[in-house]
């Protein structure tokens, strides 16, 4: 495995860094709603009205998982352009796991779109009902994990979803629902050139690279985790930069305090990356247009509403 940042590296993120809420723009917020409360058991947790837009957060317990922000009249989401690829939600056990699998199956408007033993996962893919990925999955304990090289050793073995269920369906489980803990894992973008990608993620913003073989694709984290967040071009190769459509609002991810920040904004000047400093965090966009934000921990519904 390769060595963890340390706290005052400034070349890197914090070890102890982690992914926060998803933000996505919608057109129909009630459906959108009702389709993450119903098939992924995420509570509404706050909602507020800013002009013509409606924010919802929803998550589990006093972790925010998702905002949605109402926004009709804008384009859908064009599955070619840069963007998200999946937003994926990381469960605590299999039978968590597999209870929300079994929701989201039973949702007339999910698209299952397969599954996956990732060797440091398991996971299964759904497409919600405006078109944006998601990933539901669980790790498998880290003595598992085989690096390499300093690369994670990752797969896409088959994960027959049916055995899966059949194993470690547990109705009681289904029937707790949102008790049972789950948080954002990581995300994995469609961006429209890897190397391009490469220097935003890894030279400016300070993610590690987990594994960096993969056709097409790039995978990367902070503190020898297998990754936080991923890039890839398989659908959107030579996309520029994003118009304004539904979709992919904000990629948030949270580090342990200012001092992160300050040593994350000494990188973005010495890359010449513009960002907005708001004391609690630093907001910046990505070379196609999409926008990431790092603060420091505590985030709750209240703060994601006033964003």
């Amino acid at each position: 495995m390769t060595a963890t940042a340390s706290v005052t590296d400034e070349l890197h993120l914090n070890p102890e860094t982690g992914m926060d809420a998803v933000t996505l723009r919608v057109g129909d917020l009630e459906n959108m709603a009702s389709y993450y409360s119903n098939a992924l058991a995420l509570e509404p947790m706050e909602e507020r009205t800013r002009g013509t837009e409606v924010h919802w957060v929803l998550g589990r317990g006093q972790v925010p998982m998702i905002r949605l922000i109402g926004t009709p009249g804008l384009p859908a989401v064009d599955p070619r352009a840069a963007g998200l690829f999946h937003t994926a939600f990381l469960f605590e056990d299999q039978a968590s796991l597999a209870a929300t699998v079994a929701r989201a199956a039973s949702d007339p408007r999910s698209r299952y779109v397969g599954s996956a033993d990732h060797l440091v996962s398991e996971a299964f893919y759904f497409t919600d009902p405006e078109g944006n990925g998601i990933e539901l999955y669980i790790d498998r304990p880290r003595d598992q994990w085989t690096w390499r090289n300093g690369e994670v050793q990752m797969d896409s073995l088959y994960l027959e979803p049916n055995a899966y269920l059949t194993a470690h369906l547990d109705q009681d489980v289904v029937a707790a629902g949102p008790s049972r803990a789950g948080k954002v894992g990581h995300v994995h973008l469609q961006v429209g050139d890897v190397p391009t990608a490469r220097r935003f993620y890894i030279d400016a913003l300070g993610f590690e690279t987990t594994v960096g073989n993969h056709p097409g694709a790039l995978f990367a984290s902070a503190g020898g985790y297998h990754h936080h967040v991923a890039m890839n071009v398989w659908n959107s190769a030579g996309a520029g930069p994003r118009a304004a459509t539904l979709g992919l609002g904000d990629v948030a991810i949270t580090v342990p305090g200012r001092e992160d920040l300050d040593a994350l904004v000494a990188r973005l000047r010495r890359a010449g990356i513009e960002y907005a400093d708001e004391s609690h965090r630093v907001v910046v966009h990505d070379p196609w247009g999409t926008q990431v934000s790092l603060a420091v921990p505590g985030t709750s519904a209240e703060e994601l509403l006033r964003r």
